[in-house]
């Protein structure tokens, strides 16, 4: 029965948290049976929302359900596609930053990151004056069996910018009813949504590896496209390790480009608590000096603005994006300090905040998450 083989998973997965190739604290073990929960409620949506002959555009990854160092600010779509049908996606393009496509031969697996097939954001769309537009694809594209499409709409300004609305519809089965439900048919979307728990811990315990593990802690890589295939999205990686009376100050050249962020993750490559700390910035949320985008990354309350919370971490992820930009951004230069030489520091000075000034922020954090309506 596959119902077994799903619970048959779900315990696999809860060995892999428990014994996850890097050491852990009791906070993270409680993280990452946090996480697992979010992973078996978005196997179960994938495997349940699959359809191929009436595709419809899934919302598998946000703050309950937590993946690949998932950005703080993207709304994430996908879709399953098959080889040999045309498609339209469609919609209104809302005030967000960024609103990109990509279209993946296969998903990402613990083997690597499969070709893409095509890569885009929206300035390749014909949109109308009220914001609809229309994107017509199909085995022209070199479409395969287990071909996904991934659509991003990202944010800059949590508070201010607006979502769109966004449609896919097979253009051959179009007014054509599915067929009834039946027991094999949920049989085999539980046997479905077992691979995919498995496979999805496995994939995310393997890409830090492959990349951001590579390179010496605390550091940041020089800006390049992203790994995955996003060919719009410019990105700097890195991991942090840092004891209670140290700081990483992070200084980057602010960039002309529509979204620029910045972001700290926990060892199970995934976002750490967006909605509640600060633990991510774009360059909208950040307090600029002149040119420049100072950050600090430490465990202790600094009093500025573009401070990073580890969130009891003392190592972790971190990420640079700029997205809708087809021009390599300056870099980052990164630098541990003594946490006490911070209050002493000039460049420092046009950031600082009092407690109920860095309150607030934390509070339009929250309205911002809110208003994007996902739970």
């Amino acid at each position: 029965m596959s119902l077994d083989a799903f619970r048959d998973a779900i315990a696999e997965a809860e060995r892999l948290i428990r014994n996850p190739p890097f050491e852990i604290t009791e906070q993270e073990l409680a993280e990452g049976l946090d996480y697992l929960a979010g992973s078996i409620r978005s196997a179960i949506q994938m495997a349940f929302d699959y359809d191929l002959e009436h595709p419809v555009l899934i919302n598998p990854t946000h703050q309950y359900a937590r993946q690949g160092l998932d950005n703080p600010d993207a709304i994430y779509f996908s879709a399953f596609l098959t080889e040999d049908a045309s498609y339209v996606v469609s919609g209104r393009r809302g005030t967000t930053a960024d609103l990109s496509f990509q279209i993946m031969a296969a998903t990402y697996s613990s083997i690597g990151a499969p070709d893409t097939l095509a890569a885009f954001d929206d300035r390749s769309l014909s949109v109308d004056a009220d914001g609809s537009f229309e994107w017509r694809f199909g085995p022209e594209l070199g479409l395969r069996k287990g071909s996904t499409l991934i659509v991003r709409e990202v944010y800059s300004d949590w508070l201010a910018e607006d979502r769109g609305t966004l449609r896919i519809q097979r253009l051959d089965t179009a007014g054509v009813p599915r067929a009834p439900v039946s027991v094999e048919r949920i049989e085999k979307r539980y046997a479905v949504a077992a691979k995919m728990l498995t496979g999805r811990l496995s994939t995310w315990f393997a890409f830090p590896e492959w990349f951001t593990y590579k390179e010496p802690v605390n550091t940041l890589t020089v800006p390049a496209v992203t790994p995955g295939g996003l060919t719009t999205q410019f990105s700097s990686i890195g991991h942090y390790a840092l004891a209670d009376d140290e700081a990483l100050l992070v200084e980057v050249p602010a960039s002309d480009a529509p979204y620029q962020a910045i972001q700290v993750g926990s060892k199970w490559y995934v976002s750490t608590d967006y909605e509640h700390h600060q633990t991510s910035l774009t360059a909208t949320q950040s307090m600029r000096s002149g040119d420049v985008l100072r950050y600090v990354i430490a465990a202790q309350d600094p009093g500025i603005a573009n401070w990073l919370e580890t969130t009891g971490h003392s190592a972790g992820v971190m990420m640079l994006r700029w997205q809708r930009t087809d021009q390599v951004p300056d870099g980052p230069t990164v630098s541990v300090v003594p946490f006490s030489s911070l209050a002493s520091m000039s460049s420092l000075d046009d950031q600082r905040v009092t407690q109920a000034e860095y309150t607030a922020r934390i509070e339009a954090r929250q309205v911002g998450v809110a208003r994007r309506m996902i739970s």
